[in-house]
């Protein structure tokens, strides 16, 4: 007898599938969320209609526990707006907080490279500070790609050896404490 209790509400669930959907998809406004949400409403059937014993009561239960899901639906993705919203605002301000340090960082490295070898100086801007690729830029320069690497590599050797003589120990930790002041030491030309 518990099975035909059983077998007469997923029969009378399932005849109104079409209502149910209509009604969440009115309050979604969205076909693909509506059938998300009665496949979760019906599994949750499952699991909480043990306890119903009136059959006539099955239809309107069900719709009971679809506004629940509803509420909790629109809960959700406010709690994720608002996350959303933080995290933007969280990002924004971590880029901006990146563009003032690179700011600050370039003076000293700005200042340095213009010291440096010109066709350095030229594949560190336009390389590291362009974000130019390094084919691009051996094109450029009418130089092959390796040759364009090795002068990188040296530009970059030259440019720490002029740092840690301009801005001596901040370099050591990445420029980001950097203490010196612009334009205090000038390096001479870096082999």
């Amino acid at each position: 007898m518990g099975e035909e209790v059983i077998i007469d509400r997923t029969e009378l669930l399932a005849q109104s599938k079409i209502r149910f959907l209509t009604f969440l998809e009115r309050r979604l406004g969205n076909r693909a969320d509506a059938e998300d949400l009665l496949q979760t409403a019906y599994v949750r059937a499952v699991a909480e209609g043990g306890t119903l014993r009136d059959e006539e009561k099955v239809v309107p239960w069900f719709y009971q526990l679809l506004r629940n899901l509803l509420v909790d639906h629109y809960r959700h993705r406010a709690a994720t707006g608002r996350l959303e919203e933080r995290l933007a605002r969280e990002t924004e301000m971590i880029a901006i907080n990146e563009k003032e340090l690179f700011r600050e960082v370039c003076r000293c490295v700005n200042d340095v490279t213009e010291a440096l070898k010109p066709e350095y100086h030229e594949i560190l801007l336009r390389v590291e500070l362009q974000d130019e690729s390094l084919e691009g830029v051996a094109i450029k320069l009418g130089i092959t790609p390796n040759n364009a690497s090795v002068r990188l590599h040296r530009a970059r050797r030259a440019l720490r050896e002029a740092l840690q003589v301009t801005c001596g120990a901040c370099t050591e930790h990445g420029c980001l404490d950097c203490t010196c002041r612009q334009g205090t030491k000038r390096p001479p030309h870096a082999n």
